[in-house]
């Protein structure tokens, strides 16, 4: 007979896609040290943002983005 597990597992395959997606992000959540992870991305959006800020790196419009992933992969 199948452990609870192994018959979760099963159930779980038989979601759509997003649903395995929201169903990932909320088993991670519940076992992620939540405080560690916060503040480590806490402090990297600071980073990001003042890198943003401050002219060192430059973002690329979506749509740019887009079209050039489109470009070379479609």
């Amino acid at each position: 007979m199948a452990t609870t597990f192994e018959a979760a597992k099963v159930l779980a395959m038989q979601l759509s896609p997003e649903q395995r997606a929201d169903l990932a992000d909320l088993l991670w959540v519940s076992a992620a040290q939540h405080a560690d992870i916060d503040v480590a991305w806490a402090a990297e959006i600071e980073q990001r943002l003042a890198q943003v800020d401050s002219g060192e790196v430059e973002t690329i419009p979506y749509d740019i983005v887009v079209a050039e992933l489109r470009a070379k992969y479609g």
